[in-house]
């Protein structure tokens, strides 16, 4: 399978998050699986993919041009898919990916999932996204479109399109049901 993980950039975060991404990093590549991210060398980006290498896995990065001009590019990918921005960034890893995962993430993260989960919704695709709720990162989004849901904002079950994973037992549990 191939697993686009989004999630964030930052160094300065909750140390846990890096420790369980390593975890998933690790799982994804002894379970044979190719991981397609951002490409960028910092954060859960680059934890994600130096984890996936070093357990023999393989990895493609999807690449801003602005981030190549910047010197961003992690050193461990393996497959580099350049790209113009980030509207052609994300159909590139939609059009790559067989399953979404996000990680703890900011904006862009919330963009990534927020735009294939959107697709879902209106027939482009059927691709699964997964919410990693480490340490409950995800609650507040979980609530907030709950909220959407009640008011009747959401075509559907919004958990139709985004399933939440409290472990990585979940997300294999989730994976074995595609």
């Amino acid at each position: 399978m191939k697993i686009c993980i989004f999630c964030s950039a930052n160094q300065q975060l909750d140390p846990d998050f890096f420790g369980m991404t390593e975890e998933l990093g690790r799982w994804l590549a002894t379970a044979g699986h190719t991981l397609v991210y951002g490409g960028v060398n910092s954060g859960l980006m680059e934890c994600v993919a130096r984890a996936v290498k070093q357990a023999g896995g393989r990895t493609v990065g999807v690449i801003p041009k602005i981030v190549e001009k910047g010197g961003r590019i992690s050193d461990y990918v393996d497959v580099e898919v350049m790209c113009d921005n980030l509207s052609d960034r994300k159909q590139l890893m939609e059009d790559r990916s067989d399953v979404f995962i996000a990680l703890p993430g900011g904006i862009g993260t919330m963009d990534e999932v927020f735009t294939i989960a959107a697709a879902h919704t209106i027939g482009y695709h059927d691709k699964p996204v997964i919410l990693y709720n480490m340490k409950g990162f995800w609650n507040d989004m979980a609530a907030m479109l709950d909220n959407l849901q009640q008011r009747g904002m959401v075509r559907g079950q919004w958990r139709d399109y985004i399933a939440m994973a409290e472990s990585l037992e979940d997300i294999k549990d989730l994976l074995s049901q595609e």
